[in-house]
């Protein structure tokens, strides 16, 4: 199996502080370094990442420019493309270069785990065009269940933040975030933001 080594790519902070959390919850062992662009990750203190998840859009160089850069510095590294977006076009060009899949933003917890978690093991990977399947026969805990996005309204509303002022730091509506909300309360079988905030705590969600 790979070693748990990953290096995040991705220019939005509260997206990488969200998926950084859906990781260390799943993977035991974890160790995680993040950059905001290509360039940064070239300095990246982490000598030999096993996995680069790499969003498309990123400020300067993007992502599908940037998988040979990644691939040249770590041969060894499997590169997953990230994106809100997944269109067929933009899924064969990062594939033709040499991603080893692409997922969507939009995916649950559980299925970008399940797809690290298939990479790691050297098995078959489900389709790219698919991004929101999981590994079969896995049955992950109700936290595994939250999306990135959700990670991060979670992350926010620790931080005694209101709907309106999430969706500001987000740039989503207040419709938008009550619904995350709600799917959060539901996913951690909490009827309050209180107690979300302690559970999140107890299960290493947020710190």
């Amino acid at each position: 199996m790979l070693p748990a080594r990953i290096l995040l790519i991705d220019d939005h902070a509260l997206f990488r502080c969200g998926l950084h959390m859906v990781l260390a919850a799943g993977i035991p062992g974890l160790e995680v370094a993040e950059a905001a662009s290509l360039e940064e990750a070239m300095h990246c203190a982490m000598a030999s990442p096993a996995l680069v998840l790499l969003d498309v859009h990123l400020q300067g160089l993007n992502g599908i420019e940037g998988i040979a850069l990644v691939k040249r510095k770590w041969p060894g590294a499997a590169v997953i493309m990230l994106s809100s977006q997944a269109e067929p076009q933009t899924i064969a060009l990062a594939l033709e270069r040499g991603a080893a899949t692409f997922v969507s933003k939009a995916a649950t917890a559980d299925a970008i785990l399940g797809v690290i978690d298939q990479i790691r093991r050297g098995l078959p990977l489900p389709s790219a065009a698919s991004p929101t399947a999981h590994t079969p026969g896995t049955d992950a805990p109700d936290t595994q269940r939250l999306t990135p996005r959700q990670c991060e309204v979670l992350d926010l509303m620790c931080q005694g933040l209101s709907n309106k002022v999430i969706g500001r730091r987000l740039d989503l509506s207040e419709n938008t975030v009550r619904g995350h909300v709600q799917a959060i309360l539901a996913a951690l079988q909490v009827s309050s933001r209180s107690e979300a905030g302690f559970a999140a705590r107890q299960r290493g969600l947020v710190a």
